[in-house]
């Protein structure tokens, strides 16, 4: 049987040849295709300004600066991500402030966020879990009652609404991700989705060296810009990717409501929030029930895999990492995470899956459990 990993990108024909044009047309660092595609994803997102990136990493360390953080500010987030959130803050030279996650939906905890919050505290950085948003009326509530910017790592949110609005179109500072294993892809890269034009141009200035060019050929650089641009050979999948954004959303919905529907209850595991409004369905995530199997989560993780059934773990808690440790961290200090974070499980989803694929990812997880009950 064919293996089935737990994310494949689908990039049509039609943008296969479109990435041979731009290899064949000389021009395939940052150029035309990257201005085309800023254009369209602004178009999507009503209009804002965006600034595309070589990564979503590098959209939020650009937004850490045009956000005005500096060495000794806080930022306020999750321990529930990928790592890349909270590294942003620290090569910033301020202090990655987190708050515990809420059990059910996995994002931060906003009723724990107030309580975080001194006078140190210069942004909050939500990020929405597998696509599920953060309740942003809630967020910029407190956001502007505070005082505080917010930056969103949507990294994961490509697709997702709220209250019927895309995510990224409105709000402060949007970062989006491109990598491959998102809902749309440019194979590495990302965006950053602004309001004001002024802070747009400092973000296209801070992923170029800070290079201005002069009418008479000269450069000037005023701010310390790093390399953080997009190419046009990315930026060509992007296009053709953004096309089908509807498309994979919908059968990513569909899929998941497949999964509510064939996914045996009495197992015991610990299913998502059931969302298909605003959730883009990024990823399927379920946590085991593990004090009640004779394997742990690794064992799990092999037995999908000798059914050929790829898997993953999205995320460890991160503040039992190392660096986080050295940082004041212990175990402990945000319960909900780390229980989320010790059993959790990534499952197939991906638009080319079918409902036949989901079944049989259903009756393998089945399968497992059930003849490893102890």
């Amino acid at each position: 049987m064919e293996y089935l990993p737990f994310t494949r990108p689908y990039i049509d024909e039609e943008t296969i040849a479109g990435v041979a044009e731009v290899l064949r047309s000389g021009w395939i660092t940052s150029g035309p295709r990257v201005k085309q595609l800023e254009q369209e994803l602004s178009q999507y997102f009503g209009g804002r300004q965006v600034r595309a990136m070589s990564s979503a990493t590098g959209a939020l360390e650009i937004a850490l600066t045009v956000a005005g953080v500096q060495p000794g500010d806080e930022v306020i987030t999750t321990p529930l991500t990928w790592v890349a959130t909270a590294n942003v803050i620290v090569r910033a030279g301020a202090r990655p402030v987190f708050v515990d996650v809420d059990a059910r939906t996995r994002n931060i905890d906003l009723d724990a966020i107030e309580a975080a919050i001194t006078p140190r505290t210069r942004a909050l950085l939500p990020v929405d879990m597998a696509g599920l948003p953060v309740d942003r009326d809630r967020l910029y509530e407190l956001a502007r009652r505070r005082g505080l910017r917010v930056i969103e790592d949507a990294a994961q949110a490509m697709g997702a609404s709220w209250r019927g609005q895309r995510i990224g179109s409105f709000g402060d500072l949007v970062a989006i991700s491109f990598h491959a294993n998102k809902n749309i892809t440019t194979a590495e890269g990302g965006c950053l989705v602004l309001t004001d034009f002024a802070e747009a141009e400092l973000c296209a200035l801070l992923r170029l060296q800070g290079v201005v060019r002069l009418p008479d050929g000269g450069q000037e650089v005023e701010v310390a810009g790093g390399k953080h641009n997009l190419t046009d050979v990315a930026a060509r999948i992007g296009l053709g990717q953004l096309k089908h954004l509807e498309a994979f959303t919908v059968q990513r919905r569909a899929l998941a409501r497949r999964y509510f529907e064939r996914f045996d209850a009495e197992l015991g595991c610990e299913m998502p929030i059931e969302d298909y409004a605003n959730c883009n369905w990024h990823m399927f995530q379920v946590l085991l029930p593990l004090a009640r199997m004779r394997i742990d989560r690794a064992g799990f993780m092999q037995a999908m895999q000798e059914r050929g059934i790829g898997t993953g773990v999205h995320y460890p808690a991160m503040h039992l990492f190392g660096l986080y440790r050295r940082l004041g961290y212990n175990p402990g200090d945000f319960p909900q995470a780390e229980r989320i974070g010790a059993s959790t499980v990534t499952l197939p989803l991906f638009p080319r899956m079918t409902h036949a694929d989901v079944d049989r990812v259903c009756a393998a997880v089945a399968e497992i459990i059930e003849s490893n009950l102890k």
